[in-house]
């Protein structure tokens, strides 16, 4: 997707509206770099002019002394040290103020637009992240996201305040010599040819370099989070070629840009240089004729290394900006990606739940031509325990996540309570459920954190109760810093059965009247086993539970089984006859392993 350029500048503009002040005054800071730039060859004049020739100082300088004052050589030479001193100093303080304000600026605009970037990315669908892959939005937040501090500070400011330059010392030169400054204003045609036609190439290059530079970074995010295999199966330099292959190819387009800047480059030189030929030319003779003095001639060629020196800027400029175009594209475009579980304007407040569900002819898919999930209906009482059984692709995962709104369902309703869940507020539906997922999902921090986020404003005793409920307790304790642990990058200093454990204290300290669990049970030792299905015992007490299992020591817990096949309800059996329900489970155990 390409938005057409000024349709982008429009919504980069209002992007950093909140921001208009800073680069206004920017904007005015950098105005004043015309008339200090117009200061700086002015002490070369009065040095050979009234120093080294016999033209009488400016009025601006002889101001500051008395009537009829002999300037002598000394003193010419001492006006115009001191002058460069001046000039010099005005210039740092002007530089040192606009680069406060730009770092303040960029920072804070770059800030923003990561936090929008990262706010928005949370909320677009799982279907999104499956396609897209984690690692190309971690690049679009953290280096796309940069394009808009370097757009606006970096290259368009300047190019403002480059422009403003141009016409000053454009002006200058006409009061001085017309025929200079015509010169200067023939330069300019060709090189605007020369911006057009280089800019619509390199900004195709530009992105074909993003999307490369983005699959390079895939590849490392893919073996981080897979060291363990990758170790496993010494596939070491297997990954470093992958990665190479991948990075050679952002190589080869940024070559391939700069190339294209390298061809602009020579041709703007050798612009620049037949002018400057010109210049010195006509300069010579208007000097040995006596059209101007070699003061003048000297002011003249250093405002044509003022003008030429804008030009440059501004060529620089344009192509760069192609670069910052690219990215903004790419991140305008993640932001207009709508959200696939949108909420409705007039959505209403959940409290809390009883946690009745009813499933009307429910139909899903991720693609149009392929469904997961095809004419699904069923209706489960509140406090009810559901096992989902099913063999694997059967749509088991994608059922839940319908329950959860991680995606809407293509066809069909799904009530809660008797109410159209899309009718609720996302945030208050989603708060109705507490999820225990088959790989314990920990974050790296301390393990009193990782039970805390589940509730937030969580008090200590209520942490100490949870991390007992789910029999978490006696580990924690053992520990050098007790909850104070910190857990590692995804619990990994934590055995498989301690990083369940917490997350069943995480269910238990929300207290939500819906319970998820994916497999709880699948990737531990018996001991461990027995001790999270004793702490499940307590936490599925008075809440409606969905359990996916493929065991039938866990199906002891339901009182519902949902048989899922093919995307289809095979059948739903209720405990109304023990014997028949433990003979049926039994029975789709069998059906499922086979």
């Amino acid at each position: 997707m390409n938005i057409p350029v000024f349709k982008l500048i429009k919504r980069i503009l209002l992007q950093v509206r909140a921001y208009w002040p800073h680069l206004i005054s920017l904007f005015f800071l950098n105005l004043i770099a015309a008339p200090i730039a117009l200061l700086k060859p002015f002490a070369l004049k009065i040095l050979i002019d009234s120093g080294f020739g016999s033209q009488p100082v400016p009025n601006f300088i002889a101001f500051f002394f008395r009537s009829n004052y002999e300037f002598s050589f000394s003193v010419v030479v001492a006006i115009s040290a001191s002058m460069v001193i001046f000039v010099a100093l005005i210039e740092n303080i002007y530089g040192l103020v606009v680069w406060i304000l730009e770092t303040f600026t960029g920072e804070k605009m770059v800030l923003n637009f990561r936090t929008q970037l990262f706010n928005h990315i949370q909320r677009l669908s799982l279907i999104y992240h499956d396609q897209k892959g984690t690692s190309d939005s971690l690049y679009r937040i953290q280096y796309d996201s940069m394009s808009i501090r370097s757009f606006l500070i970096n290259q368009t400011s300047p190019l403002l305040s480059s422009f403003i330059t141009l016409l000053s010392m454009i002006a200058v030169m006409f009061f001085f010599n017309w025929h200079f400054a015509l010169i200067a204003v023939c330069v300019i045609p060709p090189l605007l040819l020369l911006i057009k036609l280089s800019t619509t190439k390199i900004k195709k290059d530009w992105k074909k370099v993003k999307e490369d530079e983005s699959g390079a970074m895939s590849v490392v995010h893919e073996v981080l989070n897979s060291l363990r295999v990758v170790k496993a199966f010494g596939r070491e330099d297997f990954e470093e070629q992958r990665f190479t292959n991948r990075a050679d190819e952002a190589i080869k387009g940024q070559l391939k840009v700069a190339w294209s800047l390298s061809v602009f480059n020579l041709m703007v030189g050798i612009i620049f240089s037949i002018a400057t030929a010109l210049f010195l030319y006509l300069g010579a003779d208007y000097v040995r004729t006596g059209q101007m003095t070699l003061g003048e001639l000297t002011l003249v060629i250093a405002y044509l290394a003022q003008v030429f020196g804008p030009l440059q800027s501004i060529s620089k400029n344009l192509n760069d900006i192609q670069s910052s175009i690219a990215s903004i594209d790419r991140v305008i475009c993640m932001l207009d990606h709508e959200k696939e579980v949108p909420e409705n304007p007039q959505a209403i407040h959940l409290a809390k739940t009883k946690g009745a569900f009813t499933f009307k002819d429910i139909s899903f898919s991720y693609k149009k031509d392929t469904s997961i999930l095809k004419n699904i209906s069923f209706h489960i009482e509140a406090g009810e325990r559901v096992g989902i059984m099913g063999s694997t692709g059967a749509g088991k995962s994608t059922l839940v996540s319908l329950l959860n709104r991680f995606y809407d369902p293509s066809d069909g309703v799904i009530y809660i309570d008797g109410t159209d869940v899309k009718k609720y507020k996302l945030v208050d539906y989603r708060n109705q459920f507490a999820i225990v997922l088959q790989e314990p999902v920990l974050f790296s921090t301390t393990i009193g954190e990782n039970i805390r986020y589940g509730k937030p404003d969580a008090s200590e005793k209520e942490i100490i109760d949870a991390s007992k409920s789910a029999n978490a307790y006696d580990f924690i304790i053992k520990c050098k810093e007790g909850f104070d642990t910190l857990v590692g990058e995804r619990g990994m200093q934590l055995s498989g059965g301690e990083r369940q454990r917490i997350s069943l204290a995480r269910a238990f300290i929300k207290d939500a009247p819906v319970l998820i669990l994916d497999e709880p049970t699948s990737s531990v030792d018996i001991k461990t086993e027995a001790l999270i299905m004793d702490a499940m015992g307590r936490l599925m007490e008075g809440r409606t539970t969905f359990m996916i299992t493929h065991r039938l020591d866990t199906l002891d817990y339901c009182n519902v089984i949902l048989h899922i096949e093919n995307g289809k309800l095979s059948d739903i059996i209720r405990n109304e006859d023990p014997e028949r329900m433990k003979t049926i489970k039994q029975k789709l155990i069998n059906a499922v392993a086979s």
